[in-house]
């Protein structure tokens, strides 16, 4: 017998709407945008996109802060047979140049404000024919582009394909370690809809409403915030960004009785001065990624609230960990939905107690795989004889609860962002009196990391400090810009060429090193 269940987002967001109607999901600013209209407005943006000539198969890149526009986009392209890339707003030159052209687009749709970053780079830029500008201000749109309201208005009606499983979706960024950032592969087969089912059924209460002030260019706000809303039939409040000394009025605003918090809100959020309504506000539960463990409590105290924990990536084959209240404050929770094991760099699994990388068992490639866009090698690295390699440490404790160490790899984590120390060191040695650099994280006080440097000035070439900060300023995602510079006169390598990190991190920041905040205290680093 046939099930009447929805497979594909397409077939969700088409079921929501029959079951919701006019209830309200997305909250943003003035706008109360009901399952019905999202319905709609994800149609109209299929059929314009089909207006200007796109064909199943064809992808459009989103370059665009939080707005209404940015969803119906996303959700609404699989509904056509395109798929879509979501940038992150901070990146620019080569970074950017880059996903625009590796992803093979066609399209691109981009704010007024971004749009000179596009302008910047040199033409033609990979595959790109058509550029859509979303105007925030009253201002001429560019020459050669389109305007985005031209585009989404469009018919409403059901585009007349029938969607394909294995039709790709939409592609993530993650930032590679040892070379440019991969795209992770995602399919109309590949999002799991009766697993969100049962996870929301869960954890979420017929009354609650979602909320986040996480940028729609990362998973979390676009697929475990704006996806699960869907899943769940739930409204959820979008606010432009996150600000501390806003965020508890704004979630007031929204009403929000739940949101995910990246490690570093945590800390963020408790340093604010203390109010008397700290714990009055809506909030009944925080789903957390690496809360630090001595602020765990005394959050939940502060503000009245219930943290949850949980582990995942983009790159992460569907494997869940949650801790969802009934685990050890600091753990990430136990893994849900896998066999897993830890183990040491020859695959061993190691004892109880001990650091291990977390592997977890492939039991059907096709929605527990990960598929990396025209890098069959890195796909073939990631999974080795059915297990997944998440490149990341744990140690379990005696009951099976996960608690995690660090990335195996030399990614960096700021700001909620992943940081690629091959970009950073890209860039840094393309500045004229650099010979040599070498970049890693060092502990910061908000839970994450702080770049470091190490660089081997050119022979014979005077190495002035603040002209090389500016120069990543100007060349780099501002949260990549690095805070603390050691001048070496030479960086130790293996036999193969790879920097040997180790004794670095361990030596961190001492008296010899260059302090940026001290050293250029006014510097503004653009975002």
């Amino acid at each position: 017998m046939e099930s009447n269940k929805p497979t594909m987002y397409a077939d969700l967001i088409e079921e929501q709407a029959k079951a919701q109607g006019d209830k309200p999901y997305v909250l943003h600013e003035d706008q109360r945008i009901s399952f019905q209209e999202f319905d709609r407005a994800t149609c109209r943006a299929a059929n314009g996109l089909a207006a200007q000539g796109a064909k199943p198969g064809d992808g459009i890149a989103i370059l665009m802060a939080n707005c209404v526009e940015y969803l119906y986009l996303f959700y609404g392209m699989p509904r056509g047979g395109f798929y879509s890339v979501p940038i992150n707003v901070a990146l620019k030159g080569e970074g950017l140049r880059y996903i625009l052209t590796h992803s093979d687009v066609k399209y691109l749709v981009v704010d007024d404000t971004l749009y000179p970053r596009f302008a910047e780079l040199e033409a033609p830029v990979g595959s790109i024919e058509k550029v859509f500008v979303r105007r925030t201000k009253d201002e001429a749109l560019p020459e050669g582009t389109i305007a985005l309201e031209d585009l989404l208005d469009a018919p409403s009606e059901k585009p007349g394909i029938e969607l394909d499983p294995e039709a790709m979706t939409f592609l993530m960024y993650t930032s590679g370690t040892t070379g440019f950032p991969k795209g992770v592969v995602n399919r109309n087969r590949s999002l799991n809809i009766d697993r969100f089912k049962l996870l929301t059924s869960i954890v979420y209460q017929p009354d609650d409403v979602l909320y986040t002030c996480l940028p729609l260019f990362h998973a979390n706000a676009l697929i475990l915030t704006a996806g699960f809303a869907m899943v769940a039939g739930l409204p959820f409040g979008l606010e432009h960004r996150f600000s501390a000394s806003r965020f508890w009025d704004s979630v007031r605003k929204y009403g929000g009785t739940t949101f995910n918090a990246l490690g570093a809100m945590v800390p963020i959020l408790m340093k604010q001065p203390e109010k008397p309504a700290d714990s009055t506000n809506p909030v009944r539960m925080v789903f957390s990624a690496a809360c630090p463990a001595n602020l765990w409590e005394a959050f939940e105290n502060r503000f009245g609230v219930k943290i949850f924990e949980g582990y995942g990536a983009v790159d992460g084959g569907g494997v869940l960990i949650w801790n969802l209240g009934d685990g050890p404050v600091g753990s990430v929770g136990k893994v849900m939905n896998s066999e897993w094991k830890l183990v040491d760099d020859d695959i061993n699994e190691v004892p109880q107690g001990e650091i291990g990388e977390l592997i977890t068992k492939v039991a059907d490639k096709k929605t527990g795989g990960v598929e990396y866009y025209k890098n069959p090698e890195a796909s073939q690295k990631k999974i080795r004889k059915d297990w997944l390699h998440s490149g990341d440490l744990f140690y379990a404790d005696k009951d099976g609860y996960l608690y995690f160490v660090d990335r195996k790899n030399d990614c960096m984590r700021r700001r909620g962002e992943n940081i690629s120390s091959f970009e950073v060191e890209n860039i840094v040695e393309k500045h004229p009196a650099v010979a040599e650099c070498a970049a890693f994280g060092v502990p910061s006080e908000l839970g994450e990391d702080d770049v470091m440097i190490w660089v081997k000035p050119r022979e014979g070439v005077e190495l002035d400090l603040k002209e090389l900060i500016s120069h990543c300023a100007e060349n780099m995602a501002y949260f990549m810009v690095p805070s603390y510079i050691d001048v070496v006169d030479d960086i130790p390598r293996t036999g193969t060429f790879r920097v040997q990190k180790t004794n670095m991190k361990k030596q961190g920041v001492t008296d010899r090193t260059w302090n940026r905040e001290k050293e250029m205290p006014d510097l503004q680093v653009k975002k």
